[in-house]
């Protein structure tokens, strides 16, 4: 009987989270090689770069990917032979490698898991507990297959029980667009088919832990109805025209995965869980011997791509932003923010609110003002701020108005804005602009100063005054109210339908 030892565990846990967060899987970087190679939209290709170019500097300087260093969540396939030393469950092993991942001081991942849910959320500071799924099987090994997901991407999930007649391509096609690019594509897609309805999520989040052979599995050709289901999928989304960041392009996915499962004969489960461009996974197997290492990848893999700047670019003075400027810029211009900037994700939106209902003053005046939606991960050695990219606007749509009527000019996420918040930007001549997701680490490089303004007790939910050089981003919504998430993928998806009618 293998003995496996708590120890081996936690160190195998904690050493293979501090791996993901800045090693991508070498199957991923390839696959996004060689979509970058094939896009044709500048916008596109322009994001991909800087992925790419993120991924490197990640790899080299150890630091995150991301900035949403993720929930932990660990799929454990115990053999039914072992035995265990040190008296602790399998959730307190993980739970300790998580702990101990995740306050490395030489590189400190950032804590995002919030108890109390439905009330106070109250940050447990070391991103524990992950979530656990554990499956007993034969043998005397331990199986540990670890991610780290973003909410971006997790917030995208869905489901849908469909009619047994239903067609699950179709189902696709359908929702992916409703999902928009607070995913950061291009990822991959998993797709639990079956079971039950949670049974069939868990299987969607299984699927994303295998490598992407997408290239190899159209090279050989499909053999079965689900490599088949995979191609077509893949193809079906793709054509979508949705792009990288959702600026429009021919790569959104560059892998479709599908888990089923037995189910009932009156129903079809499926879920459907996105990765996005800060795909982490990895899979460790402990036998008793003692804890379990990954080997650094051949960086020699990467595609030789680097990112600078588009000579095109306007550099714009935040010091001395006025709205007749912000007026001037156009849809899906890129732009080079120098000066100060102030930041605020939803924690610190909703105390903003609470705060002028109760007509009390604002610690900071957001008048002529940009904010950056990001919560940064700590700094460490001589870094101002740890990596730094954007999160998803569409959360602070709410509060859009609100912060418009403090006199903002403009704002900086990742992904589209919604209706209620594009017209609030319209009537008010803002604008808003959009980072690249999944470049956390290239965009912080663009951050010379960061001090805690307010809100200091919400930890990377605070108010920070970042002084920024060069920071690129690129106009997602103008003074006008004139969308790039709606105008650039409408566009790729005409001309992949007018490219098809052609063959």
């Amino acid at each position: 009987m293998a003995r496996i030892r708590a120890d081996d565990v936690i160190e195998s846990v904690r050493a293979a989270l501090q791996h993901i967060s800045f090693y991508h899987p070498a199957d991923y970087i390839e696959a996004l090689g060689r979509a970058y190679e094939l896009e044709e939209s500048p916008a596109a290709k322009d994001a991909i770069a800087q992925i790419l170019a993120n991924s490197r500097m990640s790899a080299e300087g150890h630091r995150p990917i991301c900035q949403d260093t993720g929930i932990v969540v660990c799929f454990a396939k115990v053999g039914m032979g072992v035995g265990w030393e040190g008296g602790m469950t399998l959730q307190q092993m993980v739970d300790e490698g998580v702990r101990r991942a995740y306050l490395d001081p030489d590189n400190p991942l950032r804590a995002s898991v919030m108890a109390d849910p439905a009330f106070s959320r109250v940050n447990t500071r070391d991103n524990t507990p992950a979530v656990l799924h554990v499956e007993l099987v034969d043998g005397e090994g331990l199986d540990l297959t670890l991610a780290a997901k973003g909410g971006g991407s997790e917030n995208k999930a869905k489901f849908a029980m469909l009619n047994p007649s239903d067609s699950i391509p179709d189902w696709v096609e359908r929702t992916v667009p409703t999902m928009g690019a607070g995913w950061c594509p291009p990822g991959m897609l998993g797709i639990g088919i079956g079971g039950t309805p949670e049974k069939a999520l868990v299987l969607a989040k299984e699927a994303l832990m295998a490598p992407i052979d997408m290239a190899q599995l159209k090279a050989r050709g499909p053999q079965s109805r689900l490599e088949e289901m995979r191609i077509e999928i893949f193809d079906r989304v793709n054509a979508l025209g949705i792009g990288a960041q959702g600026l429009g392009g021919l790569s959104t996915v560059l892998d479709v995965k599908i888990l089923d499962y037995p189910t009932h004969a009156a129903s079809k489960p499926v879920g459907m869980i996105p990765n996005c461009a800060a795909t982490r996974h990895a899979h460790v197997h402990l036998d008793g011997s003692g804890p379990a290492y990954l080997p650094a990848p051949d960086l020699s893999r990467w595609p030789k791509v680097e990112w600078a700047p588009s000579p095109e670019a306007r550099r714009v003075n935040l010091d001395a932003l006025t709205k007749d400027e912000v007026a001037s810029w156009q849809p899906g211009e890129r732009l080079l923010l120098s000066g100060e900037m102030l930041t605020g994700r939803d924690a610190a939106h909703k105390r903003i609110a609470d705060m002028l209902a109760r007509g009390e003053p604002l610690p900071v005046s957001f008048r002529d003002r940009v904010i950056y939606y990001v919560g940064p991960v700590d700094p460490v050695r001589d870094e101002v701020v740890g990596p730094a990219g954007p999160t998803t606007a569409t959360r602070m749509d709410k509060f859009t108005r609100m912060m418009l009527d403090q006199g903002l000019l403009a704002m900086v996420g990742k992904a589209e804005r919604g209706p209620e918040a594009i017209e609030a930007i319209r009537e008010a001549g803002a604008a808003y602009m959009i980072a690249v997701g999944g470049a956390a680490y290239l965009v912080s490089r663009a951050i010379r100063e960061a001090r805690v303004v307010a809100f200091a007790d919400m930890g990377m939910e605070a108010i920070y005054a970042f002084r920024v050089q060069d920071m690129p981003v690129t106009v997602a919504v103008d003074a006008r109210g004139v969308s790039v998430h709606a105008s650039g993928p409408a566009a790729w998806r005409a001309r992949a339908a007018a490219a098809s009618g052609r063959r």
